[in-house]
């Protein structure tokens, strides 16, 4: 990233059949390849939440991406907060359930 380009930050919340069809793994494989920095997990009430970070155009093309999610998801809704960055570096995957 240049220095002196605004970060953004969003949290999203993806509602649907969005576990078990590789969802995570493939929001990490695109948020990695756009230099995003955050997490992706599954939620114990059957949705998935990611929070990305980084300029906006990359944020916002992931916030889009998750509309939709991988060839094998159904997302029926998407909640969309924004977040203050707070300086993560790199992109996991996790779990609570």
């Amino acid at each position: 990233m240049a220095e002196g380009t605004p970060l953004l930050g969003r949290r999203v919340i993806v509602e649907g059949l969005v576990q078990g069809v590789f969802f995570r793994g493939e929001c990490r494989r695109r948020a990695q390849a756009l230099g995003l920095a955050g997490w992706v997990r599954n939620r114990a009430d059957g949705t998935v939440e990611a929070v990305f970070e980084g300029p906006a155009e990359p944020v916002e093309s992931m916030v889009a991406w998750m509309r939709h999610g991988p060839a094998r998801a159904r997302v029926d809704h998407v909640v969309v907060a924004e977040e203050a960055p707070e300086g993560r570096t790199g992109f996991d995957i996790g779990s609570d359930r």
